[in-house]
């Protein structure tokens, strides 16, 4: 039978393609944003706990009141402002499935999504699949964000505007001065935006995470997006959050209930208990700074280029040094012949910037596996 698809040019996503590329050649998998390394046994011993406690049944479709009071607290502790965990609190299967169902409640067919490229790869499918229109500018220089050109972009129709800080896959961060700029840009609309922070304990070099939570003029118009998986190295559990005002949550919610309805019981019960000890994530950017820091310094020796890394667990690199092929065909080439996976930029724009030769590396992996990765790529 025929079928008219509705997203004629998505193909497998590239992380999945890397990943398997790797398992093929027993490449060394700095290509998907996952860690190597356990999570926290405190954390697992509290999974365990809920589990044998009985707690294998449905949540709530909002999410646990624990949970929704945890991230209440944490919210609040980090940026000041108190979000209602009745109405502007919601417990979701993940970031993706949050972006998702962002779109899918408030984007209409036609509507305009801004989106800035490079951009994560599920924000322009998202939009397409409800019909509306992705608009891609790009970021600037040195991958910073550009304000001027998202001006150019606006018009009548567009319904939202979608950040990412700190940036996937840039690793660059928007700082105060960004989201005052984009403050402006929205005042006296009706444009939503959407803010991706999944990253915003990986923020490096004592920079303070710029939430757009800290800015009225956004908050009152903004879903902010979280994840759990990023900061407590468990991202196979696919638990996050969004948080919205009122207003916005109400439909919000209406859709999600209709997605997945609700989220890992047992997985909420412990991450409710785990995060009232701010010891448990007030460790994370040290941490992933000196994995930044560890791999910068191995790759010092190398033929590559590092950009900027200021967030995030992703060093991007110019390989331009090395080769003249395209970003797909290098990064096949480098775990084919060369024993280390990476993602290639391309997939994360509409359209890539003439003779751009970028790759995405991963550190957020144990010690010992980003030495075995330095020590091949320095080879090169």
């Amino acid at each position: 039978m025929p079928i008219r698809s509705k997203l004629p040019r998505a193909g497998t996503t590239i992380f999945s393609v890397m990943s398997k590329l790797s398992q093929e050649c027993g490449a060394i998998n700095l290509s998907q944003g996952f860690p190597d390394f356990p999570v926290d046994r405190k954390l697992i011993a509290l999974v365990d706990e809920a589990m044998r406690s009985g707690h294998n049944q449905y949540a709530p479709m909002p999410g646990l009141p624990a949970m929704r009071e945890a991230i209440a607290a944490k919210v609040e502790r980090l940026y000041g402002h108190r979000y209602d965990t009745e109405a502007e609190i919601t417990v979701t299967a993940g970031a993706t499935q949050a972006i998702f169902t962002v779109i899918g409640a408030v984007v209409h067919s036609g509507d305009e999504v801004i989106i800035v490229d490079p951009a994560y790869d599920c924000y322009a499918p998202s939009v397409e699949l409800f019909g509306g229109k992705p608009v891609h500018v790009r970021l600037g220089s040195n991958m910073k964000f550009d304000a001027q050109a998202v001006k150019a972009a606006i018009t009548p129709r567009t319904r939202m505007l979608m950040v990412n800080t700190p940036h996937n896959p840039a690793g660059t961060i928007l700082r105060d001065a960004d989201m005052r700029a984009i403050a402006d840009l929205l005042r006296g609309t009706d444009i939503l935006l959407l803010s991706d922070e999944v990253y915003e304990h990986l923020v490096f070099d004592g920079e303070a995470h710029a939430s757009s939570i800290n800015y009225a003029g956004l908050r009152e118009r903004a879903f902010v997006v979280f994840s759990f998986g990023k900061v407590f190295h468990a991202t196979g559990w696919k638990t996050g959050y969004v948080l919205a005002p009122r207003e916005l949550m109400a439909e919000f919610r209406k859709a999600h209930q209709f997605n997945v309805f609700s989220v890992n019981t047992p997985a909420q019960h412990a991450l409710a208990k785990y995060l009232a000890d701010a010891a448990n994530y007030e460790g994370v950017p040290a941490f992933f700074q000196a994995k930044r820091d560890r791999f910068a310094a191995g790759l010092r020796g190398s033929r590559f280029k590092l950009l900027p890394c200021e967030g995030s667990y992703f060093q991007v690199v110019d390989y331009a040094a090395i080769s003249e092929e395209g970003d797909l065909a290098f990064a096949q080439r480098l775990a084919r012949e060369h024993g280390v996976a990476a993602i290639p930029l391309s997939p994360f724009y509409e359209e890539t910037p003439e003779h751009q030769r970028l790759l995405r590396f991963c550190f957020a992996k144990q010690n010992s596996t980003l030495d075995a990765a330095i020590e091949k790529l320095c080879k090169i």
